[in-house]
């Protein structure tokens, strides 16, 4: 007994202890860092889920005013289109009206043709939304949730399922179906737009201020990498990828912008064009690096005119940042521009004093070279950068009768287009499949939350993922709504009332969107949510009800995700490797273009690889292989474009015979490159470096002043593929196909 007091007297003693310190902040700092989004969101946030709980219940509102059978769904539609801006939230809503329109008549089509087969409705349920799948996978744009025209396939392959669904258990009603189901997604567009619309001041301003401000911050994450450069880390542009991934993202929020400014003078696409400008400029930064490793190529005049350009780099943020007129940036950069020129041509003027009076010295006439296409290259990052100021100061103030277009590029994989039609045609089948077979009451209910989750997440790179973080969100609401219908619901008999109960929970799920990590949890929370709860005139949602609603919701983001797990996974080694080969066979597709493409295409499509190497994040800790194809898909874009200069130099036709077969015999020779086997990659090396050295001796015995320069910028070209070839032997010698050298 008295042990046991001891122990009762002991306890009591520790939870006074625990409560002191509760009460007066005692005790070790507790991290609520992760629910900050809920109890100290920021006013944008906050804002975003007020208009949107307040248009959502607006729309649940009339929808039950007008007695519709299946209210919930225009609450479910406002969740779907509302976005954190009015230009995305315009743009959405315009797309997922599209695919409303496409996906309500190809449902009419499936019902009319088949209502008595059931096999094959299914089979042609699911080749449907695979197909909306393959064009949306073929749509400019990045492979994200946040691209609206695939959102449009989307909204076809989301609006398909639910009609044609309904419609088999009903055929006859069909028409009246789906005109039901337009006037819940019209309702709930109409006002969503309409609420949204009263929350914006002055728009149109504020689009363009985000246009400046979206440049200055693409250009204040190159500077740095560009400063390092210069300051001599030749890997500082290949060790910079997060400035490449800004570009593409800011990139495509131009068009959104485009949408808020309305009436505009193409401040789009001069905004496109000056982000495009700071990709090449950092394209000329990894060329500059390649030339870096040649050893003496850092004379006393490159290092000077490097720390000036270095020192004008710095304060360009700051200085486009003023509401400033560009007048003295541009000037200070001509500047800069004209003293590289100068001292290339005083570099080209010794090098030929070098070479025609002897005794010659010819160390140091390749060390005069060697700088010479250091500053040449110095000059290109200059004009670069020059362009691109330029098309930002049009889009800060436009000209009028404007005719410049600058329009989005699209870069088709006809491969993963296809995988994720297969994928969410298969998931879809298997599904139906399990329906038949079993005869499930709630199969139906079970396929059309499959269908959901395949329409929206097939086109996604890694939709594994995706369902997972849905599932998340899906058992969120399970056990949220469970609670609202069973207890909190179940004793409203007015709407106001049912709005106020249901306004908390609402106004959660948007706080949750708006914060980036919680988002696609956040999406299932807040589609599902008015599904659940199934508000009607004449009803209410009761246990039974709730259970045979749940669970196939639940099963099916299970089966999904399963699916996507089971059935073509997301495979990183094979898309590396897919990567790897199509920038092989480019490559070789250049060196024997006859119509060489563009060089903002090659810049754009060796930007969009690395973007989408950059979004496959496995977690299996393979830093090596994935730093060695980062850095090779770098390389390659490098390499492409001074594939392009060599051709244009060998069409202008100024170079001697001797040096143009010597050129175009190491273009012949990358023809036939792929990589593969080990030997070829090392002829292909070996042809480049023989065309270095031989285009050296020839140079160093020009006299003519513009052949040499001539032969300078070809020499200039074949450096930087010779070092990017040796620099990068792990990613351009494919006979390992996943760089599994490093592991042995």
């Amino acid at each position: 007994m008295k042990a046991a007091a001891v122990s009762f007297g002991q306890f009591c003693q520790a939870f006074r202890t625990i409560v002191r310190q509760a009460l007066e902040g005692g005790g070790p700092p507790r991290d609520l860092s992760r629910l900050r989004w809920l109890f100290a969101p920021n006013l944008l946030s906050f804002g975003y889920a007020l208009r949107t709980t307040l248009s959502s219940l607006i729309a649940l509102g009339i929808a039950l005013w007008w007695e519709l059978g299946s209210p919930q769904w225009a609450a479910l539609t406002v969740w779907m289109v509302a976005q954190g801006t009015r230009g995305k939230s315009i743009a959405k809503a315009r797309w997922h009206m599209f695919g409303m329109v496409v996906g309500m008549l190809c449902a009419f089509i499936l019902v009319g043709s088949m209502p008595q087969s059931p096999l094959l409705y299914i089979f042609w349920l699911a080749a449907g939304i695979g197909g909306f799948c393959f064009v949306g996978t073929l749509l400019p744009g990045p492979a994200s949730m946040t691209n609206y025209r695939i959102h449009g396939m989307r909204a076809s392959g989301f609006t398909y399922a639910i009609i044609a669904l309904d419609g088999a258990a009903a055929p006859d009603q069909i028409f009246h179906i789906a005109m039901a189901r337009v006037t819940y997604i019209t309702l709930g567009i109409v006002v969503e737009t309409t609420i949204s619309s009263l929350f914006q001041y002055r728009l149109g301003l504020r689009a363009r201020n985000r246009l400046a401000t979206n440049f200055v911050q693409a250009l204040d994450g190159a500077v740095p990498a560009l400063v390092r450069l210069l300051g001599g880390d030749r890997r500082a542009v290949a060790n910079s990828p997060d400035v490449f991934t800004t570009i593409v993202g800011l990139s495509d929020q131009v068009e959104f912008a485009e949408v808020e400014m309305g009436e505009h003078q193409h401040e789009g696409d001069h905004a496109r064009a000056a982000l495009a400008a700071i990709a090449v400029l950092m394209s000329r930064g990894l060329d500059l690096g390649a030339l870096l490793s040649m050893p003496e190529s850092q004379g006393k005049d490159y290092l000077q005119v490097a720390e000036q350009v270095a020192g004008f780099l710095k304060t360009i943020p700051q200085r486009l940042t003023d509401e400033s007129p560009v007048a003295p940036v541009l000037r200070d950069l001509t500047a800069l521009r004209a003293t590289c020129t100068q001292l290339a041509a005083t570099c080209l003027e010794q090098e030929m004093i070098a070479a025609t009076n002897p005794p010659i010295d010819a160390t140091q006439e390749s060390s005069l070279s060697r700088e010479g296409q250091l500053l040449h290259k110095l000059g290109a990052i200059l004009d670069e950068l020059q362009q691109a100021i330029e098309q930002f100061e049009m889009s800060r103030n436009p000209k009028p009768h404007d005719h410049f277009r600058y329009p989005m590029r699209s870069y088709r994989d006809w491969r993963m287009a296809f995988t994720n039609s297969l994928r969410a045609s298969v998931t879809i089948f298997a599904s139906g499949v399990i329906w038949i077979a079993t005869g499930w009451t709630d199969g139906l209910t079970f396929m059309m939350f499959v269908s959901i989750v395949c329409a929206l997440f097939s086109t996604l790179e890694q939709p594994a993922l995706a369902t997972q973080a849905f599932l998340h969100g899906t058992i969120c609401i399970v056990g949220m709504s469970g609670l609202l219908d069973l207890w909190v619901i179940a004793q409203p008999t007015v709407y106001e009332t049912l709005a106020l109960c249901l306004a908390v929970p609402m106004l959660v799920g948007g706080l949750a969107f708006a914060w980036p990590p919680l988002a696609l949890a956040a999406v299932a929370y807040n589609l599902f949510l008015p599904i659940l709860i199934g508000p009607m005139n004449q009803g209410r949602m009761d246990e039974i009800l709730f259970f045979n609603t749940a669970l196939p919701l639940f099963l099916a983001m299970i089966f999904s995700m399963w699916m996507y797990r089971l059935f073509l996974p997301f495979d990183p080694d094979g898309l590396r490797w897919d990567l790897r080969v199509s920038i092989l066979r480019r490559l070789r597709r250049l060196a024997q273009h006859r119509a060489p493409p563009p060089m903002t295409e090659v810049v754009g499509r060796g930007v969009d690889g690395f973007v989408r190497l950059a979004s496959m994040t496995t977690g299996d800790g393979n830093t090596y292989v994935r730093d060695q194809y980062v850095s090779g898909v770098l390389s390659g874009m490098t390499i492409e474009l001074n594939l392009l200069r060599l051709q244009g130099i060998l069409a202008r036709n100024i170079l001697p015979d001797a040096a143009r077969h010597a050129t175009q015999a190491m273009m012949n020779r990358m023809q036939q490159f792929s990589g593969r086997y080990g030997g070829q990659y090392g002829r292909t090396a070996r042809a480049a470096d023989l065309a270095v050295e031989y285009l050296s001796r020839m140079e160093q015995a020009e006299t003519n002043l513009s052949v040499r320069e001539e032969m300078l910028r070809v020499l200039a070209s074949l450096h930087v593929i010779a070092a990017e070839l040796k620099e990068n032997r792990a990613f351009f010698d494919a006979s390992s196909p996943y760089l599994d050298r490093a592991f042995t």
